[in-house]
């Protein structure tokens, strides 16, 4: 964008009405005409939350020679996006406040509006223009974005963030998690041009149970009014105009015969979208995901699901993913290990996964970060969790790769959780009513050689998940074979996490856990496999995980120290003998 160039400077701006929170995000937000903030950020490390009561947002200097400022941005720098624990060696360990400071110079044209957009950042995060606020934001895993285009200079323009890790009891994830708690800006920001009217938002996918209908709606932002608007896929030869009503919005719906999008054919389409002021492209596929009794179909074909859990983490950094590199890097080891699905685990990832994905072929699991110890109980978890939902959905509801929004991670029937539960299934399928509604159970009853699933929220889902690490942390109550599987919801059923730690390396017995040894974790793996090929429900597994990822729960000095050791790859990319396993049963197995 030619009219926007990112400088050094300083200057203050005029003051402005307090934003509290971030305001809803746009769709797409790499089809807009906008400028990466991305790079070196000036840095404060705030120990003991001093900051604000010092007023370093305002980054004044001293009014006369004889005051001074008990702070300073101008000597350490972070790299953004990033996280900070594995950019300095004294933060590796590190949960709190780190303010970040980016200089802008701005140059606008008339009628042009301005947002600032960030990926993600790491939990808590406020953001300041010229020294006024523009807005909170709570979630590590969520995009959110200001409007600044009444509030920016012309000229020179300081905006400094303060961002902060500490976990809390009311956060989402709660106090403890089984994954490094990475703070920083972990996201790419940018800075957003617009004009006055734009496009906000739009759905554009096959409707619910048809093969040969485009359906969704486009909305203006600001409930702009009426205008014209253009949808074209100029591949297949399509072209419909609709106009918005006064609101700025409209529904559609029309035929199209598209090719549909599978792991063996990931087809996307050119999709250009045209309104008066605004156009925007991006490129979108077109698949029926849907369930019948208990089978999983893909375009009305019967799918097993080979897949695999990845957390988003770069494990020989020890640091968050953080670009298109690092995000290949784990696509291209879920292709070499035969899988076509994706579990997202526990929080949406960076949107670079989830289009190279979609782009490999793959379908995706995409789940918020609602994991065992939240508090149902507490009024702000469905309100912060709707959100986290919400902003999930927004961003990545125009993937068709993803097939599946889940809810939650191993949490515990109970009223408040169930209803806490339901009522997010209920705005997931408002929100889109195309995809499936899952969520991962870990909580199961027993009955000689039986599993038993009865969780009430199994009504409220489309299909069921299954957390179970028999022969890991559950003895086999009857020979791996013999087990079954039984409930009274006919529903596709996903072994959605089963595993075992081993050090890579370590060799030697295949009869004790304790042993923590490479063959045990295979022979674990075989054994499941054998309850998987005795269990007629069964549409996917997805093996706990892709890499050993770094969790301070894991206390084990000898094994463990500070590493989940349940990967089938090492934390430096090292093939463990159930990788082999996992591949050979994935190749092997007939559909898709």
């Amino acid at each position: 964008m030619n009219n926007l160039f990112i400088l050094l400077g300083l200057t203050l701006g005029p003051v402005f009405p307090l934003l509290t929170v971030a305001q809803p995000t746009m769709t797409n937000v790499a089809g807009r005409n906008s400028i990466s903030l991305n790079g070196d950020w000036q840095t404060i490390v705030d120990w003991y939350d001093r900051g604000e009561q010092r007023r370093i947002y305002l980054d004044e200097p001293p009014k006369n020679k004889n005051a001074f400022n008990e702070y300073s941005f101008a000597d350490e720098t972070l790299t953004v996006p990033g996280d900070w624990n594995s950019q300095r060696a004294t933060l590796e360990y590190y949960e709190g406040i780190i303010w970040y400071k980016k200089e802008l110079h701005l140059d606008t044209k008339p009628g042009e509006r301005l947002f600032i957009h960030f990926g993600a950042a790491n939990y808590r995060t406020k953001v300041y223009l010229n020294g006024q606020l523009l807005g909170v934001h709570e979630g590590g895993f969520t995009p959110f974005q200001f409007e600044v285009t009444d509030h920016a200079n012309k000229g020179l323009n300081k905006l400094i963030v303060k961002v902060d890790n500490r976990r809390i009891s009311d956060g989402i994830p709660a106090l403890n998690f089984d994954w490094w708690n990475y703070g920083g800006i972990t996201r790419d920001v940018s800075l957003i041009a617009t004009p006055a009217s734009y496009i906000a938002d739009y759905f554009i996918q096959l409707k619910k149970g048809s093969q040969d209908t485009i359906a969704g709606w486009l909305q203006l932002n600001d409930n702009e009014g009426s205008e014209n608007i253009a949808l074209s896929l100029p591949d297949a030869n399509i072209r419909h105009t609709f106009r918005t009503d006064a609101d700025g919005y409209v529904s559609f719906a029309f035929h199209a015969g598209v090719e549909r999008w599978s792991p063996s054919n990931p087809k996307l389409y050119q999709v250009e979208i045209t309104s008066d002021h605004d156009q925007i492209r991006e490129k979108i596929g077109f698949r029926n995901i849907d369930v019948k009794g208990d089978e999983l179909l893909l375009n009305g074909e019967p799918v097993f699901l080979k897949g695999i859990s990845i957390h988003e983490e770069i494990p020989q950094r020890k640091s968050r993913v953080s670009s298109e590199a690092d995000v290949m890097q784990l696509l291209l080891q879920a292709r070499e290990l035969g899988c076509n699905f994706i579990r997202t685990a526990h929080y949406p990832q960076h949107e670079y996964l989830i289009r190279k994905a979609e782009e490999m072929g793959f379908m995706v699991w995409e789940e918020i970060p609602i994991w065992q110890g939240v508090d149902f109980t507490s009024p702000e978890i469905t309100g912060k969790a709707q959100a986290m939902l919400r902003d999930m959905i927004t961003r990545d509801k125009n993937r068709c790769g993803v097939i599946i929004w889940s809810l939650s991670n191993e949490t515990r029937p109970a009223p408040d959780r169930n209803r806490v539960l339901r009522e997010l299934a209920s705005f997931s399928r408002t929100m889109d009513p195309t995809r499936l509604i899952a969520s991962a159970f870990d909580q199961f009853k027993y009955s000689g050689n039986k599993i038993i699933i009865d969780d009430p929220l199994s009504e409220d889902l489309d299909l069921l998940a299954a957390n179970k690490y028999m022969g890991w942390y559950t003895p086999w109550p009857a020979g791996p074979g013999n087990i079954r599987w039984e409930t009274t919801y006919k529903k596709p059923l996903i072994i959605s996490e089963f595993g075992a730690e081993a050090v890579y390396g370590n060799h030697g017995t295949a009869d004790t856990a304790s042993s923590w040894t490479e063959e045990y974790q295979a022979k674990v793996m075989e054994d499941n496999i054998r309850m998987f090929r005795s269990n007629l429900q069964l549409r996917g597994v997805c093996p706990w995980v892709l890499a050993d990822f770094r969790s301070p729960t894991r206390m084990h000095s000898t094994y463990q120290n500070g590493w989940n050791r349940k990967g089938l790859l090492s934390e430096y990319g090292e093939k463990k003998k159930a990788w082999y396993i996992i591949r050979d049963y994935f190749s092997t197995h007939s559909r898709l």
